[in-house]
């Protein structure tokens, strides 16, 4: 009866055996679940699957052949999930869209200086006051292709800067993973070696001691053997990046388990002139970005975190941040850090599919050199082999 079963898994290429189709086969002869579904996923699951990274696609035949559950892929998508969103929210003429002229930067900070000299009371809609809706630039709650967003929520993300009191919460390094595919995929940049002080019975040492010692109990320590790699993970918070909390948690719990030399810091949107670690005190308790760059050696593994996803002036222009007027430009600082570092990538947690639509992803990527992977299993995988070279 579970011979359709057997080629369900084939069919959703689980590097299944016949002779672990037979062991499961002989474990129910055996009666050594009890007539349970749930226990048999268990016992299906243990002798079926070889490699961790293959428990997703398991579940998923699973499902489909016990449960009549259809799989949902990616690839079948053929329009962006954003421009459905983005279409459905606004209903705009197009005498309304051909107003919506770029100002560029300069003139945009200029034009605003004016309307806060001019305007005296509260403005809903239209094209010219601060206020919320209309296609004015600036306010909050409409649509102008960039702006400056004046309190609200966000929901087109392309502002050039936004004023408000912006509170973000520190990733949970505690959090216990859903999967553990993001760790399988991490394990692969490991670099042993035994350092320390000596913890950890030698025993191959001790039994040859011995032996050589006519018998006589010759007890031999060695250091523990520990993963050696130094890893320097900066995290992007805030924003944008609200909608990925929960797998950017999953991938620092999982990066904090598995590398014991790992340091962190946060940024928003694009680095600047200081980090942060506690986002409850970045205001008060920052790390000058310069000391972070000539603090950790070269062969230190920087990663970045985060969904690229800004106004292009952020990138490209000194006074660009979105909070506070830059000196520099963040290209600038993403170029020291790519220097001071040759091991670097940016994990990203938006849909590769969606990368070519986002003007702010395309010129993180080629600064990056096209060292961009997404947060998934496969993604994660090309990353870690780009830092082992």
């Amino acid at each position: 009866m579970l011979i359709d079963f057997f080629f369900t898994l084939k069919d959703a290429r689980v590097p299944v055996s016949i002779r672990e189709f037979l062991v499961l086969l002989e474990a129910l002869q055996k009666g050594v679940i009890a007539p349970s579904l749930d226990d048999f996923y268990f016992l299906a699951r243990t002798t079926l699957v070889k490699d961790e990274a293959h428990y997703d696609k398991f579940d998923q035949a699973f499902g489909l052949y016990f449960k009549g559950i259809a799989a949902t892929f990616e690839e079948n998508a053929q329009i962006p999930l954003d421009w459905l969103v983005q279409r459905m929210r606004r209903e705009l003429t197009p005498e309304e869209i051909a107003r919506l002229e770029k100002l560029g930067y300069d003139k945009l900070m200029d034009r605003l200086r004016e309307l806060l000299e001019e305007q005296k009371e509260r403005h809903e809609g239209g094209s010219k006051w601060i206020g919320t809706g209309g296609t004015s630039p600036f306010g909050h709650g409409g649509h102008n292709p960039e702006g400056i967003r004046i309190g609200g929520e966000s929901r087109n993300r392309s502002a050039v800067k936004v004023w408000e009191a912006r509170a973000y919460r520190d990733y949970d390094s505690e959090r216990e993973l859903g999967t553990r595919n993001l760790k399988v995929a991490l394990r692969r940049l490991r670099r042993f070696a035994r350092d320390g002080a000596q913890e950890e019975l030698a025993l191959d040492d001790t039994i040859r001691a011995t032996a050589n010692n006519a018998g006589y109990l010759d007890i031999r320590m060695r250091p523990e053997r520990r993963n050696n790699v130094k890893v320097l993970m900066l995290l992007d918070v805030g924003g944008s990046m609200d909608d990925h909390v929960a797998r950017t948690e999953e991938l620092f719990s999982a990066a904090s388990s598995e590398f014991k030399n790992m340091e962190f810091f946060y940024f928003h949107n694009c680095v600047y002139d200081h980090l942060w670690k506690h986002n409850r005190r970045r205001h008060a308790e920052r790390f000058p970005t310069w000391d972070v760059l000539r603090k950790y050696t070269p062969d230190t593994k920087l990663i970045f975190v985060g969904d690229a996803t800004m106004s292009p002036y952020e990138i490209l222009q000194p006074g660009g941040s979105v909070e506070y007027n830059n000196e520099e430009a963040g290209a600038a600082w993403l170029q020291r850090f790519t220097h001071a570092f040759p091991k670097h990538i940016w994990l990203n947690p938006e849909p590769e599919g969606l990368w070519q639509y986002r003007q702010s992803i395309a010129i993180i990527y080629k600064i990056l050199q096209g060292r961009m992977f997404p947060i998934t299993l496969d993604g994660l995988e090309r990353g870690m082999r780009m830092l082992s070279k």
